[in-house]
């Protein structure tokens, strides 16, 4: 069971954003796994894609529609990731468009679609087809809980988070659902996350502010440090609050920074505490970094050790396994004398080896913790980040060496 859930928060409609859900039988029967989007015209989108070079069918797609239309709808199913299916997986998602338009009264071209799910089996376009008339059917703007239900795949709770702010006297409000729980080491978002906005944000400036919240929050997640080939993350505003934002200099625009922040940063660390089979919440903190990229391949090469992870889930405080990776994070000439490392605020390691006042039962006591924080100072500058990652635990293992069963 996820880490420290109390169950999905209320979350608040858009104006302008329907959402309809389905099932379509696509891998299990009577299983919410057809989501559709509806947005209304002039609604601005912005989206971050996965970097892996086998990206699936629909990420192409997607980024393709993007690049030439204003979209109208998000298709997304989940059970079937539509990954290593070559030139017929292009040629499906395509058919998936084209049926969403001809409902929907909008060009194939502003349909963008998501999957998810096992790679290298083709899309199963007949049920999806099939199921379509039924989820624009469901299209309501109180949609927004069934939608976060029929994203999931592996995950064990919906994931979202609602947020209102004020611009100018009118309310603002930022909703937003992910799904992740396995193959997670994002290089650009969450493996699905939708965020919508009432604002009214012109579609670079949206980007723009996509990219600053998708890097100070996904971007600083891994459950296993694998990379999705189906990875998006997709910012919408509909305008129709009445507020605007058309720079960092508008007035409005920090209020919106931290909201939009809160709600990526609250999907992100809620993918990590639903990591598949994770029984700890972990914070690995880095500080005194001569850059920031330094402090993130330190604070990274922690969270995915197997030997940190598993003695997190053993509730081992063995602290020689967090000097070997800091030690081999590849820091360029660091001075082991300046490195300081504690569980939380129990110091282990001060000038290059074991803090003399330290003693194991202290250590231990904070590994028994469901969300412990790991925190490193390198000692060599100013900078500093921040990574959330989870354990390894036995049912990790049985999770993803059952996962096509």
């Amino acid at each position: 069971m996820a880490v420290g859930f109390t169950g999905l928060a209320t979350l608040l409609p858009i104006c302008g954003i329907r959402l309809g859900t389905m099932s379509a039988g696509i891998k299990v029967a009577n299983r919410r796994d057809l989501v559709l989007f509806e947005l209304n015209e002039g609604a601005q989108v912005a989206a971050v894609f996965t970097r892996n070079a086998f990206c699936a069918a629909p990420v192409i797609l997607a980024r393709q529609h993007l690049n030439c239309a204003q979209p109208r709808f998000l298709v997304i199913n989940t059970g079937n990731a539509n990954a290593g299916t070559g030139e017929r997986g292009i040629a499906d998602a395509l058919a998936v468009c084209e049926r969403v338009a001809r409902l929907g009264g909008c060009a194939s071209n502003q349909v963008l679609p998501f999957s998810t799910g096992v790679i290298g089996e083709p899309l199963p376009v007949t049920k999806i087809i099939s199921g379509l008339e039924g989820a624009f059917s469901a299209l309501n703007a109180e949609g927004w809980q069934d939608a976060a239900y029929g994203i999931m795949t592996t995950d064990t709770a919906p994931k979202g988070w609602s947020r209102c702010i004020e611009i100018g006297g009118k309310t603002v409000t930022i909703t937003g659902i992910a799904k992740g729980s396995g193959m997670i080491r994002p290089d650009m978002a969450t493996m699905l996350a939708y965020i919508a906005t009432d604002a009214g944000i012109a579609a670079g400036f949206l980007q723009e502010c996509l990219r600053d919240a998708v890097d100070q929050s996904f971007n600083r997640i891994t459950v296993d440090g694998d990379m999705s080939t189906n990875d998006a993350c997709v910012l919408v505003a509909t305008g129709k609050s009445g507020a605007r934002l058309e720079t960092v200099t508008s007035a409005g625009y920090e209020a919106f920074r931290e909201a939009l922040h809160d709600v990526c940063t609250k999907l992100a660390q809620a993918v990590i505490k639903d990591g598949e089979g994770a029984t700890k919440f972990i914070t690995i903190q880095v500080d005194g970094g001569a850059s920031s990229d330094e402090c993130k391949r330190v604070a990274y090469t922690v969270a995915e050790s197997p030997l940190v992870k598993t003695a997190f889930f053993g509730e081992d405080p063995n602290w020689g396994r967090l000097l070997a990776a800091i030690g081999r994070a590849g820091v360029v000439d660091l001075d082991i004398n300046k490195v300081t490392v504690f569980l939380d605020d129990v110091c282990l390691v001060r000038d290059g080896g074991r803090f003399p006042d330290y003693r194991e039962e202290h250590g231990k006591a904070v590994m028994k913790g469901s969300e412990p924080t790991v925190r490193i100072g390198l000692g060599r500058g100013a900078n500093s980040t921040t990574v959330w990652t989870c354990d390894f635990s036995y049912d990790y293992i049985k999770i993803n060496a059952d996962y096509r069963s």
